[in-house]
Protein backbone atom coordinates (compact mmCIF):
# COMPACT_ATOMS: atom_id res chain seq x y z
CA UNK A 1 0.00 0.00 0.00
CA UNK A 2 2.46 2.61 -1.34
CA UNK A 3 -0.51 5.60 -0.70
CA UNK A 4 0.03 5.14 2.96
CA UNK A 5 2.07 7.02 5.42
CA UNK A 6 3.42 5.29 8.52
CA UNK A 7 4.77 6.17 11.58
CA UNK A 8 6.82 3.86 13.89
CA UNK A 9 3.60 2.14 15.19
CA UNK A 10 0.96 2.73 12.59
CA UNK A 11 -0.17 2.61 9.08
CA UNK A 12 -2.51 5.50 8.14
CA UNK A 13 -4.58 6.70 5.12
CA UNK A 14 -6.99 9.25 6.05
CA UNK A 15 -8.36 11.40 3.41
CA UNK A 16 -11.04 13.93 3.54
CA UNK A 17 -12.90 15.66 1.05
CA UNK A 18 -13.79 19.47 2.32
CA UNK A 19 -15.39 22.24 0.89
CA UNK A 20 -15.78 25.85 1.96
CA UNK A 21 -16.72 28.66 0.92
CA UNK A 22 -15.56 32.61 1.45
CA UNK A 23 -18.57 34.82 3.46
CA UNK A 24 -22.21 35.49 1.75
CA UNK A 25 -21.25 33.12 -1.49
CA UNK A 26 -19.23 36.03 -3.12
CA UNK A 27 -17.66 35.26 -6.69
CA UNK A 28 -14.24 36.81 -5.75
CA UNK A 29 -12.53 33.15 -5.40
CA UNK A 30 -11.55 32.76 -9.10
CA UNK A 31 -10.64 36.15 -10.09
CA UNK A 32 -7.46 37.54 -9.06
CA UNK A 33 -6.77 36.32 -6.06
CA UNK A 34 -7.38 32.71 -6.82
CA UNK A 35 -3.80 32.46 -7.45
CA UNK A 36 -2.59 33.76 -4.53
CA UNK A 37 -5.05 31.85 -2.18
CA UNK A 38 -4.03 28.72 -3.82
CA UNK A 39 -0.77 29.46 -2.84
CA UNK A 40 -1.73 30.47 0.79
CA UNK A 41 -3.21 27.12 1.38
CA UNK A 42 -0.43 25.13 0.08
CA UNK A 43 1.89 26.99 2.30
CA UNK A 44 -0.38 26.51 5.34
CA UNK A 45 -0.84 22.96 4.60
CA UNK A 46 2.99 22.07 4.51
CA UNK A 47 3.32 23.91 7.77
CA UNK A 48 1.00 21.37 9.32
CA UNK A 49 2.28 18.72 7.10
CA UNK A 50 -1.29 18.12 5.23
CA UNK A 51 -0.59 16.97 2.04
CA UNK A 52 -3.02 18.04 -0.49
CA UNK A 53 -4.12 15.41 -3.16
CA UNK A 54 -6.13 17.82 -5.44
CA UNK A 55 -7.71 21.04 -5.39
CA UNK A 56 -10.13 23.48 -7.49
CA UNK A 57 -10.69 27.02 -6.98
CA UNK A 58 -14.62 27.14 -8.20
CA UNK A 59 -16.26 30.65 -8.64
CA UNK A 60 -17.34 30.89 -5.16
CA UNK A 61 -16.41 27.27 -3.48
CA UNK A 62 -13.24 25.52 -3.00
CA UNK A 63 -12.94 22.13 -3.21
CA UNK A 64 -9.96 20.02 -1.77
CA UNK A 65 -8.78 16.41 -1.44
CA UNK A 66 -6.46 16.32 1.34
CA UNK A 67 -4.58 13.65 3.40
CA UNK A 68 -4.30 15.09 7.12
CA UNK A 69 -2.51 13.13 9.91
CA UNK A 70 -4.41 10.88 12.50
CA UNK A 71 -2.90 12.96 15.29
CA UNK A 72 -4.63 16.41 14.01
CA UNK A 73 -8.59 16.58 13.91
CA UNK A 74 -10.19 17.34 10.80
CA UNK A 75 -12.28 20.95 12.92
CA UNK A 76 -8.56 21.86 14.41
CA UNK A 77 -7.10 21.94 10.94
CA UNK A 78 -10.06 23.83 8.91
CA UNK A 79 -9.91 26.00 12.27
CA UNK A 80 -6.54 26.92 11.53
CA UNK A 81 -6.47 26.98 7.68
CA UNK A 82 -9.61 28.93 7.58
CA UNK A 83 -8.46 31.51 10.13
CA UNK A 84 -4.56 31.91 9.28
CA UNK A 85 -5.79 32.01 5.46
CA UNK A 86 -8.18 34.96 5.89
CA UNK A 87 -5.66 37.41 7.75
CA UNK A 88 -2.68 36.20 5.14
CA UNK A 89 -5.26 37.17 2.32
CA UNK A 90 -6.44 40.28 4.23
CA UNK A 91 -2.40 41.52 4.37
CA UNK A 92 -1.88 40.71 0.94
CA UNK A 93 -5.11 42.54 -0.27
CA UNK A 94 -5.57 45.52 1.96
CA UNK A 95 -8.91 46.61 -0.15
CA UNK A 96 -10.47 43.63 0.85
CA UNK A 97 -11.26 44.94 4.13
CA UNK A 98 -13.02 48.09 2.77
CA UNK A 99 -15.06 46.00 0.23
CA UNK A 100 -16.27 43.51 2.42
CA UNK A 101 -16.08 44.68 6.11
CA UNK A 102 -13.62 43.55 8.90
CA UNK A 103 -10.79 40.80 8.35
CA UNK A 104 -13.58 37.98 7.72
CA UNK A 105 -12.73 36.13 4.42
CA UNK A 106 -14.65 32.58 4.93
CA UNK A 107 -18.53 31.44 5.74
CA UNK A 108 -18.74 29.62 8.84
CA UNK A 109 -18.91 25.95 8.63
CA UNK A 110 -17.19 23.91 5.60
CA UNK A 111 -18.04 20.33 4.40
CA UNK A 112 -16.38 17.08 4.76
CA UNK A 113 -16.38 13.55 3.84
CA UNK A 114 -14.27 11.14 4.48
CA UNK A 115 -12.86 9.08 1.18
CA UNK A 116 -12.44 5.09 2.10
CA UNK A 117 -10.82 2.51 1.27
CA UNK A 118 -12.30 -0.81 -1.24
CA UNK A 119 -12.65 -3.99 0.03
CA UNK A 120 -9.67 -5.23 -2.12
CA UNK A 121 -7.29 -2.97 -0.50
CA UNK A 122 -8.66 -3.60 2.97
CA UNK A 123 -8.07 -7.26 2.43
CA UNK A 124 -4.68 -6.68 0.77
CA UNK A 125 -3.50 -4.82 3.74
CA UNK A 126 -4.61 -7.87 6.21
CA UNK A 127 -2.66 -10.78 4.31
CA UNK A 128 0.26 -8.49 4.29
CA UNK A 129 -0.19 -8.01 8.40
CA UNK A 130 -0.56 -12.02 9.37
CA UNK A 131 2.23 -12.65 6.85
CA UNK A 132 4.62 -9.85 8.88
CA UNK A 133 3.53 -10.91 12.12
CA UNK A 134 4.58 -14.57 11.25
CA UNK A 135 7.96 -13.66 9.57
CA UNK A 136 7.99 -11.10 13.58
CA UNK A 137 7.62 -13.91 15.54
CA UNK A 138 9.94 -16.42 13.68
CA UNK A 139 12.46 -14.18 13.92
CA UNK A 140 11.86 -13.68 18.05
CA UNK A 141 11.19 -17.26 19.14
CA UNK A 142 12.80 -18.50 21.71
CA UNK A 143 12.74 -21.79 23.67
CA UNK A 144 12.16 -21.32 27.32
CA UNK A 145 12.97 -24.32 29.69
CA UNK A 146 11.42 -24.23 32.97
CA UNK A 147 13.92 -24.92 35.00
CA UNK A 148 11.54 -25.94 38.18
CA UNK A 149 10.07 -28.71 35.79
CA UNK A 150 10.76 -32.30 36.04
CA UNK A 151 11.55 -33.82 32.84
Amino acid sequence: MSSDNSLSHTRWNCKYHIVFIPKYRRKIVYGKLRRDIGAILRRLCDMKDVEIIEAHAMPDHIHMLVKIPPKMSVSYFMGYLKGKSSLMIHDRHANLKYNHGNRTFWAKGYYVSTVGLNEKTIAKYFREQEAEDRLRDNMTKREYVDPFKDK
